[in-house]
């Protein structure tokens, strides 16, 4: 089959790049899988995308940019031109803009592409039920919390009308299929990435270091976990490498520099600005702890499943989506109270300073990312694509206009041999 991808895709920062990097992957490697089409955003400065070598033909047709009011036209054109045999789109709510036409009138593409005979797949990675507007830093405005909500539902509603809809979490499929009453919605667990060898989970030689991962500035903040190493730094007078490892959210610019600036003075904290995927693996095996400095959460997390890919213990905070990730996905890790800066650090401290706690979350979590990797949620998302592609050709036959293979009324019957 053919696929066209629409996602942001590396080098583009884009949200959920690295997600769509993986998917490609994996996809590519499938038997079933002939070629595969990036739709994905313009790079800045008219840079050109050099992809990897993939396993079949995948070809870059970046027609998009962020908050762009013409980014429908061009997704629609480049999948019209392409002839995919289905369309997936890897989502959130934000991903064609924080503007709100530019972002609505981005997800009226998956029913758009459907109607013109394309079927589409839609994976969303969060539903605003699950999202506390005020502490993921989007607004604390009563009344614009109830238009943000009311719009979220319209929005899902537009989501829904593509022909398959996939969340990463069952509770997600729970509250679409009850409050919208959706018929086409399934569960694929979010995957892990990439699972190499089975690490050394007692090596723990040289600085003890802890790390934060990811897009930064709304409801992912790390002055408290800055604080908190800072108390074990005096408490066990000992030095403490801290990373904050990638770059501002598209929606908090500027927030890293402010950190930086402010914390300027304080010994052994690294920021690494964007990580190339190249570097990922580096950034997570030097690590002694991922910390997960989220006020709020909204929707399954990548960097969990790649810190249990590099067998890598975890500090979560007690709330929402993780907290109910970790529970099904079996991951395991020591939970604090977002505000709480001496909680933080005694849940860091669990870590650092207890080797066989650390050497236990690192199984587990190195277990539960085994248990499910990409290779295998390719497979998945293959085997929704193979039936949606199997509807659409029955569909087709049955519209078939059966008369014309009888003689009309006007037609001359002869009858053979004469």
């Amino acid at each position: 089959m053919k696929i066209a991808i629409v996602s942001p895709f590396p080098p583009s920062t884009g949200t959920l790049n690295e997600y769509a990097y993986h998917l490609v992957q994996h996809l590519s490697e499938k038997p079933d899988v002939e070629e595969i089409v990036l739709i994905t955003d313009k790079l800045p400065d008219q840079k050109e995308y050099e992809l990897p070598d993939f396993k079949v033909p995948v070809s870059v047709k970046d027609v998009w940019e962020f908050n762009k009011l013409t980014n429908p036209v061009q997704i629609l054109r480049a999948i019209y031109k392409s002839q995919p045999d289905i369309v997936f789109y890897n989502l959130q709510f934000l991903s064609f803009g924080d503007k709100k036409v530019s972002a609505a009138l981005g997800l009226l593409i998956p029913f758009l592409s459907k109607l013109m005979g394309f079927p589409s797949v839609v994976l969303l990675h969060n539903i605003t039920e699950t999202v506390d507007l005020e502490s993921a830093g989007i607004t604390s405005n009563p009344v614009l919390k109830f238009i943000f909500a009311m719009t979220g539902t319209l929005l899902t509603k537009v989501l829904l009308g593509a022909n398959l809809l996939t969340v990463t979490i069952s509770k997600y499929v729970k509250v679409l299929e009850s409050k919208y009453k959706a018929k086409n919605v399934a569960l694929v667990p979010h995957g892990s990435f990439e699972l190499p060898s089975i690490p050394d989970f007692e090596n723990s030689q040289g600085m003890k270091q802890v790390m934060a991962f990811g897009k930064f500035g709304t409801y992912k903040k790390v002055e408290e976990m800055i604080e908190a190493v800072d108390l074990l730094r005096k408490r066990h007078n000992e030095r403490i490498e801290i990373v904050i490892a990638g770059s501002d959210s598209p929606n908090a610019k500027g927030y890293l520099e402010s950190v930086a600036k402010q914390y300027q003075d304080m010994a052994d904290l690294v920021f690494t600005g964007y990580v190339a995927e190249d570097d990922v693996p580096r950034i997570f095996r030097e690590s002694t702890v991922v910390v997960f400095p989220y006020t709020s959460t909204t929707g399954s997390s990548g960097v969990l499943h790649q810190a249990g890919s590099y067998g890598k213990p975890a500090v979560l905070p007690d709330i929402g989506d993780l907290k109910h990730l970790v529970r099904e996905e079996g991951y395991s890790g020591e939970f604090f109270l977002p505000g709480k800066v001496e909680d933080l650090a005694g849940a860091i401290e669990r870590v650092l300073y207890d080797e066989s706690n650390r050497i236990s979350l690192s199984r587990a979590n190195y277990a539960a990312a085994a248990s499910l990797p990409m290779a295998d949620i390719a497979d998945w998302y293959l085997m929704h694509f193979k039936s949606l592609i199997k509807k659409k050709k029955r569909a087709s036959v049955r519209n078939i206009p059966w008369r014309s293979f009888w003689p009309t009324a006007q037609q001359e019957i002869v009858p053979a041999g004469m």
